[in-house]
């Protein structure tokens, strides 16, 4: 198995033999392959309001009806054979030997978008910069949806990257071996290798969600952090083929695709039971001061949750009006932190002054200054 997503209970799984289906949290699978190509990797998912789509080494297939049937969606792709697939806003993102292809049609039609010729392994997104691994070439990332592409390999020791994975505005990319994870909280501009219980190793395959970054390795199974990359628990309890190939996070389970014992899965409540054995939960709530400050473009805000809270988080201007929401969800205690890139929500440069940042969670509301410099 190759490739693997969650859409609620039902999850699909891809690999030598095609698509499969599960309707009941990955217990059950039934081949979901009509109209698809039956041969080769099946590589990568992704999903809208009205279709899933899936790419394949004969190119993208899209389904109307969950995966009962599919339909082949590769205009304008030049080399059908996929590496990955990813869902914008408003772009489907598809990489592979080829390059980069755009779909603004929900896969009928699709145009370059760059780096042809180059073998690109996996692809993700912040907002309106789009990120991509290759194989041999390192990282690269484009803000114009491919026009340019500008190679961000700053820290990085490795040349190969199979695995990309944007939490918020932190992004995880999965290196050869000898090397592993790395870690980039600046949009790309600079890597740290993570260490702290995670394998060097090569990595295939990564999923998260509000609490957790889960990595899946080759060779030494699958790995966890609930501070965003800062330390890291194995959990590989019955998992009899180490090599991952990727990884989902469904309601209840984490799901991975392994090399050749087909699809585990691993409820996530063994995650929470482990979080109370070994991270430390802070006293209170609190609020820390950003940093950098004074920033240019980017800070980091740090905050303690004490207990299982609905948190939001806004910035504003000195006159009272919201400049940017941040989030308003449900959060695990721990250590927390957020990036902003002193945009606004339209998603436009905001200018250089002294700015507010409120955390907003339960009783608690704080508020701390900030200053843009350009």
């Amino acid at each position: 198995m190759q490739s693997v997503i969650s859409i609620g209970t039902t999850t699909f799984a891809g690999g030598q033999t095609g698509t499969y289906k599960s309707i009941d949290d990955a217990e059950n699978f039934q081949l979901s392959n009509s109209g698809n190509d039956s041969n080769g990797p099946t590589r990568g998912f992704a999903f809208d309001s009205l279709y899933i789509y899936t790419c394949t080494s004969q190119g993208v297939f899209r389904s109307a009806d969950n995966g009962d049937s599919w339909a082949a969606k590769s205009n304008g792709i030049s080399n059908l054979l996929s590496h990955g697939i990813i869902k914008t806003d408003s772009l489907l993102v598809h990489v592979g030997p080829g390059g980069v292809s755009l779909s603004s049609d929900q896969g009928e039609n699709w145009v370059s978008a760059g780096l042809v010729g180059t073998d690109v392994r996996c692809v993700t997104h912040i907002q309106d910069t789009l990120f991509v691994g290759t194989n041999g070439q390192g990282l690269y990332k484009s803000t114009d949806w491919g026009l340019n592409w500008i190679a961000i390999n700053n820290g990085s020791t490795s040349s190969n990257f199979r695995a990309i994975e944007s939490k918020g505005n932190i992004l995880f990319a999965g290196g050869q071996n000898g090397t592993g994870v790395f870690r980039s909280t600046n949009f790309g501009n600079s890597w740290e290798l993570l260490s702290n219980g995670i394998s060097s190793i090569s990595f295939r395959g990564f999923a998260h969600n509000n609490d957790i970054i889960i990595a899946g390795s080759t060779g030494a199974g699958v790995f966890y952090s609930t501070n965003d990359g800062d330390s890291w628990i194995e959990i590989n309890d019955a998992l009899t083929d180490l090599t991952i190939f990727d990884l989902s996070l469904s309601n209840n389970y984490i799901v991975a695709a392994t090399h050749n014992q087909g699809v585990f899965r691993y409820n996530l409540s063994n995650i929470n039971l482990s979080l109370a054995d070994n991270q430390t939960v802070p006293y209170s709530i609190e609020l820390h001061q950003n940093y950098p400050n004074p920033f240019n473009p980017t800070t980091t805000i740090k905050y303690d949750i004490s207990e299982q809270i609905q948190v939001k988080i806004s910035i504003y201007d000195m006159m009272g009006h919201e400049v940017k929401f941040i989030t308003n969800e449900f959060q695990s205690p721990g250590v927390h932190s957020v990036i902003w890139d002193a945009r606004n929500n339209e998603g436009k440069p905001v200018s250089a002054g002294l700015y507010l940042y409120q955390v907003s969670a339960g009783n608690f509301q704080k508020f701390k200054k900030m200053v843009l410099l350009k």
